[in-house]
């Protein structure tokens, strides 16, 4: 066995089939119906018809068969038969004094006897102070730790530790309050098996487990009925302890002990374990006044972490959002995701990441080669994908990739389009409570011999994903609505834009009109053709015609008011439509546009010189659309044949 401090490499797998044989051994036994209770009290099973007592523990077998009222406690019968009576009950039993502790709900109906201890009888009355001193404190560590202080002081115990699970069910200590020669143990991790499932269930149950003596063999069960089932006794408090448990307190040192359970949504969360080293036993009415304690810290406990939370997620959203919105606009999506001053590494906590969206790729940060991701994907197949440990469960595609541990994968839509994130190795120790190889157990499912610290190294893994799993299905998703957003906006847009210039097409400059003709608002439309547009194409080519087009609809977008709505109808053809204007300011509108269609385009190395003719009609001169675009194309015809590079009205 390494000694206390040694550091080891284990095999996981090998370390890994032993914890789950001893949970599946541990699930197997029966510790629920164990036909035994430990030896300090009594148990009493009645029936509720008859109040005859059908078993009982072995100092009470002389009861069997006989009515309560022979049992010699008019107290006790009293209790029994009156539904309201105080829990547990003071009474009286040839001489001695016990707490009655009744068990209403189960058949048949339980009574446990425990003697009175008289030396603790009122310690109960200091966890009221207790609970005000501990109301005030928000800091989790300081918490657990004051409650354990607490607890120590009020038991008398040797020692007084807090353990948190983890997701894994494994646990850690988080608190230990101890007496000055005692080994520390604050810190130390111990696997599931310590705690296994059916324990687990028991304390979500039963918030609170006394064992007063680890070397008390216990007292046997006595049925009238010898072949009635096993009488469950998963709700007393004299249960006798698994045999394999009492084993592993002795290894502990421990004689007696307390547990009290932190439970959260019919989840076991945590524990607060009371040891000491010789026989000690709490009153039941001071182990109820502990649960209350111990319930009201779980409760602090969960309003602080559930604070801390919202806060980082509130956070995460805020970055998340700040990073996302950019996309909504005319931006290219990869670059605001992953090359400007905040990208997604400000979200998801990682080394690095790689973007595909829409067949281009790009990466930020500590990456693998391109094609070794694309292998690894082609090798993961579709859908999300998270791990922190890709060495250990997935070797040959670490092979692809030596320097990633960590691998999260959040798909962004068909085609293989998906935001993945890398993290490198973390190697890091583990210190357990007590050492977790088969050299420190007389056989595999045996309890520890020994629980001095013991390190464990541990590779192959990066830092857990935890929480940026569902981070990133969140950036996931806010990524794909943008983008949804952004396309239906796009199309949206070409709905109503000319392809090739952008500037408003027929189709919208129709709809524009109708609107404005129905207002009843005076409206002035220019009807403009280039002069001689197909010699353009016919010399330099459809490309620089094109680019021409493209630059007088720039110049005539930019020359108009906020107000305007400038047009292409098709081919070389271009409208502006003016609201709310005069003649003579509709006349000088296209003075202004003959001008800026004037000016020499330079384009694709050439420069072209360009002149275009145009028609000036007032809404005055039609009742509907069509009519008034109509006046304006004859208008602009009379402009060509009275010499071209002129408006005509």
């Amino acid at each position: 066995m390494p000694e206390a401090g040694a550091i080891a490499h284990l095999s996981h797998g090998a370390r890994g089939a032993d914890e789950q044989r001893r949970l599946r051994e541990c699930a197997d036994e029966p510790i629920r119906a164990v036909g035994r209770i430990q030896s300090h009290g009594t148990l009493l099973a009645i029936d509720p018809q008859t109040s005859v007592v059908v078993a009982a523990s072995e100092d009470f077998a002389h009861a069997l068969g006989r009515p309560l009222t022979d049992v010699g406690s008019d107290e006790l019968t009293w209790a029994v038969s009156n539904a309201g009576a105080v829990d547990p009950v003071r009474v009286d039993i040839v001489g001695r004094t016990y707490d009655a502790i009744i068990h209403r709900d189960t058949a048949p109906l339980l009574v446990e006897l425990e003697p009175a201890v008289a030396t603790l009888e009122y310690a109960r009355t200091g966890v009221v102070g207790a609970l005000q001193r501990l109301a005030t404190i928000t800091d989790p560590d300081e918490l657990r730790r004051s409650a354990a202080i607490e607890m120590k002081a009020l038991t008398g115990f040797d020692r007084v530790m807090c353990y948190s699970f983890q997701s894994d069910d494994h646990g850690v200590i988080v608190a230990d309050e101890r007496e000055p020669d005692m080994e520390p143990y604050l810190g130390l991790h111990f696997p599931a098996s310590d705690i296994p499932s059916q324990a687990r269930a028991l304390y979500i149950e039963k918030r609170s487990r006394a064992i007063v003596d680890t070397e008390d063999p216990g007292r046997p069960l006595h049925a009238l009925d010898q072949g009635a089932p096993a009488i469950d006794l998963g709700p007393t408090e004299l249960r006798w302890a698994s045999p394999h448990h009492l084993q592993f307190m002795r290894n502990m040192g421990q004689a007696s002990t307390v547990s009290l359970a932190m439970v959260d949504d019919d989840r076991l969360i945590g524990m607060f374990t009371l040891a000491h080293r010789s026989v000690r036993r709490l009153p039941v009415l001071l182990r109820r006044a502990l649960e209350v304690l111990v319930g009201q810290v779980t409760v602090q406990l969960l309003a602080a972490q559930r604070i801390a939370e919202l806060e980082r997620q509130l956070e995460t959203r805020r970055r998340r959002s700040a990073l996302v919105a950019p996309i909504f606009g005319r931006v290219d999506p990869g670059d605001v995701l992953m090359t400007r001053r905040r990208t997604v590494l400000d979200v998801i906590a990682a080394d690095g990441a790689y973007l595909r969206l829409d067949g281009a790729v790009r990466t930020v940060g500590l990456t693998p080669p391109p094609d070794a991701i694309a292998r690894v994907l082609a090798a993961l197949g579709p859908g999300r994908h998270a791990t922190d440990a890709l060495p250990l469960e997935r070797p040959e595609l670490a092979a692809e990739m030596p320097d990633v541990a960590g691998l999260l994968v959040e798909p962004l839509g068909g085609d293989g389009d998906c935001l993945m994130f890398f993290r490198g190795e973390v190697a890091r120790e583990i210190a357990w409570l007590g050492d977790q190889s088969a050299a420190n157990r007389d056989s595999a499912i045996s309890p520890r011999r020994s629980f001095s610290a013991w390190r464990e190294s541990v590779t192959g893994r990066s830092l857990p994903w935890v929480y940026h799993a569902d981070e990133a299905a969140e950036l996931g998703a806010e990524i794909r609505s943008a983008l949804d957003a952004r396309s239906k906006a796009e199309l949206a847009q070409l709905a109503h834009h000319d392809e090739l210039t952008g500037v408003r097409n027929r189709r919208y400059l129709h709809e524009h009109l109708d609107g404005l003709v129905r207002s009843g608002r005076r409206v002035s439309v220019i009807f403009i053709d280039l002069d001689d547009f197909k010699l353009v194409n016919d010399t330099h080519g459809h490309e620089v015609g094109d680019a021409v087009l493209i630059a007088i609809a720039e110049r005539l977008a930019s020359s108009a008011r906020s107000s305007d709505v400038v047009a292409r109808l098709g081919g070389d053809e271009f409208v502006v439509v003016c609201a709310d204007i005069d003649e003579d300011e509709a006349h000088t509108v296209a003075d202004r546009v003959l001008s800026i269609v004037s000016d020499p385009v330079a384009v694709a190395g050439v420069t072209v010189a360009m002149s275009a003719s145009a028609g000036v009609v007032g809404s005055g001169d039609a009742e509907r659309p069509a009519e008034l675009l109509d006046a304006a194309d004859k208008a602009m015809y009379r402009a060509k044949r009275a010499g071209r590079g002129r408006w005509s009205a």
